[in-house]
Order: structure tokens, then C-alpha cells, then sequence
């Protein structure tokens, strides 16, 4: 599912129009990103979380040449699976 088919989704449930929920949609995420700049995490319950993971620097190897490049410090979002989604996506049968 992407941005696109969520915002027919939320017209159809919420019985809104689509540029209403387009811009509801954009909100949401615009606002999940805010909080995971400044360092908050983001939850979402019985769906999961997200949290910035810090990554030190490291020396990698560019693939093409085989020369070593050092590769600098990054932050990146990471999610954790919710136990609620978990139990939904892998049902046993």
C-alpha cells in the first residue's frame, strides 16, 4: 500500500473527499518525521514503533573499484514490529 491508496482508504471510511484525506495523510507522516528529527520516538499502538538508531563510522569498500572509503556517522529511522501486528501478519494455521 502506498501514500496514495491510504488516502482512498481513509475517503472511504471517513467519507471525506480525497483532497481532505491526501492532505490528513501527508499530515500524519510530516508529523512522524518531525518527532523523529528532534529525537522522540514515534508509537503507534498494536502496530509498532519507530526510533532513530545511531551508527557509528566505519571503513566500507565501494563495490565497483574495491577501493576502501570511510563511511561517517548516520542516524536512521528503524521500526519495531508491534506484538499486535505480529499476531495478525503470522497466523498459524
Amino acid at each position: 500500500m502506498n501514500k496514495a491508496e491510504l488516502a482512498a482508504e481513509v475517503t472511504k471510511r471517513a467519507k471525506v473527499s480525497h483532497k481532505v484525506a491526501k492532505v490528513v495523510v501527508d499530515a500524519v507522516f510530516e508529523e512522524m518525521a518531525n518527532a523523529l528529527r528532534r529525537g522522540d520516538r514515534v508509537e503507534i499502538r498494536g502496530f509498532g514503533s519507530f526510533v532513530i538508531r545511531n551508527y557509528g563510522s566505519y571503513q566500507g569498500r565501494n563495490p565497483k573499484t574495491g577501493e576502501t572509503v570511510s563511511v561517517l556517522p548516520k542516524k536512521l529511522p528503524y521500526f519495531k514490529v508491534g506484538k499486535e501486528l505480529k499476531g495478525q501478519v503470522d497466523l498459524k494455521k
